[in-house]
């Protein structure tokens, strides 16, 4: 049986993929972040059936990410703007960009350049940084474990990987 929804799973990666898991929809926040801002210049701009447009819209208006402005006065013509919500995936926007410039590469190089407004540098590549120190941490540098969400099920769940691994902190990030 195929799942339909994660919203009762009891992990933020799965919570947040329920809200932008689909590839449709971190487009249209790319193209929120790149200023499009109505229907048809979503449509132009992504080549996406305008059935399934609308409804990513509404997925992403309900979830607020976006909100609606009406720009005319019968209230026809809208414009969608990314929420403060919306606003805070900058940074998912920023690393997959950058992500996919180093491991799916255009034969061309990058088709665009993620820039500073006031200097118009390239912004840093995005880093884990240890909290304590500022260091740039690996893969290698970190662990997950339970956090106070966590139910029996995940404490149980990392017993059994503590065990396993003969570990105190959790699983090691590969």
């Amino acid at each position: 049986m195929r799942r339909t929804s994660f919203s009762d799973m009891s992990c933020s990666i799965a919570r947040t993929l329920e809200q932008v898991g689909d590839w449709w929809t971190l487009l249209i926040v790319r193209e929120a972040f790149w200023g499009t801002r109505r229907f048809g210049e979503f449509q132009a701009n992504l080549g996406i059936a305008p059935n399934v447009l609308t409804q990513r819209l509404q997925d992403l208006v309900a979830h607020g990410i976006l909100e609606i402005t009406a720009t005319s006065d019968n209230g026809r013509a809208l414009d969608y703007r990314l929420s403060d919500k919306g606003r805070d995936l900058l940074p998912v926007i920023v690393a997959l960009a950058q992500w996919g410039d180093r491991h799916a590469p255009a034969p061309e190089g990058p088709p665009v350049r993620i820039v500073e407004r006031r200097n118009g540098r390239e912004v840093a590549p995005l880093v884990l940084r240890s909290s304590a120190t500022g260091r740039a941490l690996s893969s290698k540098d970190v662990t997950v474990t339970e956090g106070p969400g966590a139910g029996p099920a995940e404490q149980a769940r990392f017993d059994a990987i503590r065990a396993k691994l003969g570990h105190k902190a959790g699983t090691q990030a590969r």
